[in-house]
């Protein structure tokens, strides 16, 4: 595998200094981008399935093992308070639980029954979508979790940074990151993690963004838990709805917090009732009822 080989641009990085090094490794990590560039047809294809089943009422799953897996929990949580996702709509299923999120437990990425038995515990159906993520391409926790999926008729996606690999040949959509021999010979935590969270990123905005949770490039859905994103969702009501900053406070006020609400509030004259009637109509998508 690719991803066990030795780098040749590397072999003697031992005995470099420490502007050497970092270097080397900074000169590796810029190949991530071309990687992602050349499967971007079929992260495209996979941007799309995604937010078909979603919008028909599916849920998506990140299963993955090691660095693969907690790149996955930590995508998912991010998107609650980015896009007040619900926190089943996108799920991380690590093997070995969220133990192995804080400490390495190895030996369970080879239990494929555990990745069967993750899907089943969250009632997999038809309509959801499985995406496994493993940068050997063979883990089986992943591969379980994806022959299951594909017996229940679910989508299927996998990320795999060596090409070809086994978790390719198990899903509908193959995304192959090839990012080669890493700096530390097999040490998958660098490149081949880098490119998994930029794609993971990627895909799970775009999606966000198909589904309506961003207004030009604002973040209308955002979650106002704390003091930062306070002033983030007055600043975003002022813009959209073309009021003060004062005007915007109030109104997120009158609406709960509820930043889409709030900018309807403004721009139609209605109540926060009214307003997120509107919302409803709209299937939550703002600009067809401001614009």
């Amino acid at each position: 595998m690719l991803t066990e080989q030795k780098n040749p641009n590397t072999l003697n990085i031992d005995q470099l200094s420490t502007a050497e090094i970092a270097g080397r490794i900074h000169a590796e990590d810029r190949t991530v981008l071309d990687a992602i560039e050349r499967a971007m047809p079929q992260i495209v294809a996979a941007i799309d399935a995604i937010y078909e089943r979603m919008r028909a009422g599916g849920r998506l799953f990140y299963v993955g093992a090691g660095t693969s897996g907690r790149l996955g929990i930590l995508d998912a949580v991010e998107l609650v308070p980015t896009f007040s996702s619900p926190p089943e709509l996108v799920q991380g299923i690590l093997a070995g639980g969220l133990d192995a999120v804080t400490q390495s437990i190895e030996g369970v990425e080879d239990d494929r029954q555990a990745g069967i038995d993750e899907l089943k515990a969250r009632s997999l159906t038809a309509g959801d979508v499985v995406l496994g993520i493993a940068a050997s391409g063979r883990t089986p926790f992943v591969l379980g979790a994806l022959d299951y999926a594909q017996s229940v008729g679910a989508r299927t996606i996998a990320i795999a940074c060596n090409e070809p690999a086994a978790v390719l040949d198990a899903a509908e959509i193959a995304i192959p990151l090839v990012t080669g021999p890493e700096v530390v010979t097999g040490s998958t935590r660098m490149k081949a993690g880098t490119a998994q969270k930029m794609t993971l990123n990627l895909m799970s905005t775009a999606v966000m963004i198909k589904l309506g949770k961003v207004y030009g490039n604002l973040m209308v859905d955002v979650q106002v838990k704390n003091a930062k994103l306070r002033e983030r969702a007055e600043r975003i009501v002022s813009e959209i709805g073309r009021v003060d900053i004062s005007r915007a406070a109030a109104l997120l006020d009158e609406s709960g917090n509820e930043v889409k609400t709030a900018i309807v509030i403004a721009r139609r004259g209605v109540s926060a009732a009214e307003a997120r009637a509107l919302l409803t109509a709209a299937g939550g998508v703002l600009r067809p009822v401001i614009d």
